[in-house]
């Protein structure tokens, strides 16, 4: 195992962390159901003892089991071993009071008296605005104080202006961020990647694979992989196009399978900052340009049309949408897209394609111009109602 630093903390870190929100469930469950605890401990374990020392979980992961099962994997010796992250719910507050409530909780859920690593989880521009209000500054502050959270951070969801301004607010120690080579560009992206590390934050990444999409056998990329030069499955080579920056501390794989783990430390022991070659760079580039190419919205989540009066994500829509074609996934995007969509994350209200009411507001505001009604209908029609 290699291992890396976050600038303001001085233990090293294992460059792979293993990310319990897609635990193997058991037989006859969907993913992100009821965990095989017997499994996910195995492998939890499996991978701590090849010297994996982060493990991450939070709140809701697979209807609040995970961090149960990933406290009692814990157990027998393998707390002392890792910095256990978790995660603030930050779409539950409602009070002050509330965020010594649910970390408390989380504290008992996970059998331990501190947490390393404490996040507010999934920042966007309304949650952070409303987390500022409620004083969670000083919460952090006051868990610190008191040793019920060792070092604070933040996961994020939005655009880089919002990041900019959450990662100038206070001294955090790393920023959580979706990255892989096909989403430079998306939220934070490379921009964030930079501007964090120029604060002094280190970066935790979140989707190096895209859920999943970037690890799959699309034939498309065929190819691009015989003509490499190097072989490396598709997952290598975005695992190792993550690592490639020397930015990154650590990299989240939400494991399934003990395979998954197998094949995963493995690529982790060739996971060095700036080893990747010209010749291997331009592979990634390749399969970029192939995925792009199979794109069926070309929106580009400018958000512009955003928000809709009836809770349309209209650009998520888009996005899973875009994902079950450019990968050949329609049963793994609509996954996400049941999941992400249901409103969990957005005080109760659903934002699926089919509560358009065809209003038209979003059209008159897309400074493309696009027919978002006509193309609302089409992943409506697509992934059901």
């Amino acid at each position: 195992m290699l291992y890396r630093k976050f600038p303001r903390v001085s233990d090293d870190i294992s460059i792979l962390g293993f990310g319990c929100m897609r635990l193997p469930p058991e037989a006859g469950q969907p993913a992100g159901g009821k965990i095989d605890v017997p499994v996910a401990t195995g492998m939890i374990r499996a991978a701590i003892d090849a010297g994996v020392n982060y493990v991450d979980t939070a709140y809701p992961y697979h209807n609040g089991e995970s961090e149960v099962v990933v406290g009692k994997a814990l157990s027998d010796g393998y707390r002392k071993k890792v910095f256990l992250a978790t995660k603030l719910p930050s779409w539950l507050i409602a009070t002050r009071a509330d965020m010594d409530k649910y970390l408390d909780e989380q504290l008992a859920r996970l059998e331990t008296d501190h947490i390393d690593f404490y996040l507010l989880h999934g920042l966007g521009a309304e949650t952070w605005e409303n987390l500022s209000r409620l004083g969670v500054l000083e919460f952090l502050d006051s868990a610190r104080s008191d040793g019920r959270i060792r070092h604070p951070a933040f996961s994020f969801h939005d655009q880089f202006p919002v990041f900019k301004e959450i990662v100038d607010a206070y001294e955090w120690t790393f920023a959580q961020i979706q990255y892989n080579y096909m989403d430079e560009q998306f939220q934070a992206g490379t921009q964030g990647v930079k501007y964090a590390a120029e604060k002094g934050l280190g970066i935790v990444v979140m989707e190096p694979l895209r859920g999943g999409l970037l690890s799959g056998d699309v034939p498309a990329i065929h190819q691009h992989l015989l003509d490499a030069p190097v072989r490396r499955t598709p997952s290598e080579w975005g695992l190792r196009w993550v690592w490639n920056h020397p930015e990154v501390t650590v990299v989240l794989s939400g494991m399934s399978a003990p395979e998954q783990v197998t094949e995963n430390l493995a690529t982790a022991g060739q996971g060095v900052a700036n080893s990747l070659s010209p010749a291997e760079l331009a592979v990634v580039e390749k399969m970029r340009d192939e995925f792009a190419s199979r794109v069926k919205i070309p929106c580009t989540g400018c958000r512009y049309c955003m928000p809709c009066e009836n809770g349309v994500d209209i650009p998520s829509c888009f996005m899973y949408y875009n994902q079950a074609y450019a990968y050949d996934a329609k049963e793994k995007a609509a996954g996400v897209y049941l999941w992400a969509l249901s409103g969990t994350f957005s005080g109760g209200v659903p934002g699926y394609a089919s509560c358009c009411v065809q209003c038209g507001e979003c059209e008159e505001k897309c400074p493309q111009h696009f027919p978002i009604r006509e193309y609302l209908q089409d992943v409506s029609e697509f992934f059901g109602k």
